[in-house]
């Protein structure tokens, strides 16, 4: 199963200004083409929310529905494909404060469910995701995703 850690250094901005900014999934069809449409539904009572995605892949459009779950005392997110088309979607964010700004993690773990197929389409999917996600650090923060190991690094 593909594994994506991406990096990014959001300059200047504070680490709750940036959790803030990546938990409003609303806002990400502005940043890139990619994501289509997102649909948030109200909070569960539990804290967690739904939301459901649309998302352009090779040509055609990917939909899943996904549990989000935000931990704003830690500056982190969860999230978790509940159905859709991934076989399995997974992953979360998290910022930490960093030289007068803040570090930006994603991960994600995805299985697209087509083991026929893996070898071809697990890395288009994984550079679509890195892309993706790229676009939305670059227009929410300013931020550009950069190597994993020079991010961690501070540099």
């Amino acid at each position: 199963m593909p594994h994506v850690v991406l990096h990014a250094i959001a300059d200047g901005v504070d680490p709750a200004e940036a959790y803030r900014r990546i938990s409003d999934f609303r806002r990400y069809p502005e940043f890139t083409e990619t994501v289509r449409e997102v649909t948030v539904e109200p909070p569960l009572p539990d804290g967690t929310a739904l939301s459901q995605w649309t998302v352009l892949f090779r040509g055609g459009l990917m939909r899943w529905r996904e549990r989000d779950t935000f931990a704003p005392d830690t500056l982190s997110l969860a999230f978790e494909q509940l159905s859709g088309d991934f076989q399995t979607f997974a992953g979360d964010w998290r910022c930490e404060a960093r030289d007068g700004g803040t570090l930006v993690v994603f991960t994600a773990d995805f299985d697209l469910g087509i083991p026929s197929l893996a070898d071809i389409l697990d890395p288009v999917a994984e550079s679509t995701l890195r892309t993706l996600i790229g676009e939305i650090v670059a227009g929410l923060l300013g931020a550009e995703v950069t190597d994993e190991r020079a991010a961690a690094a501070g540099r």
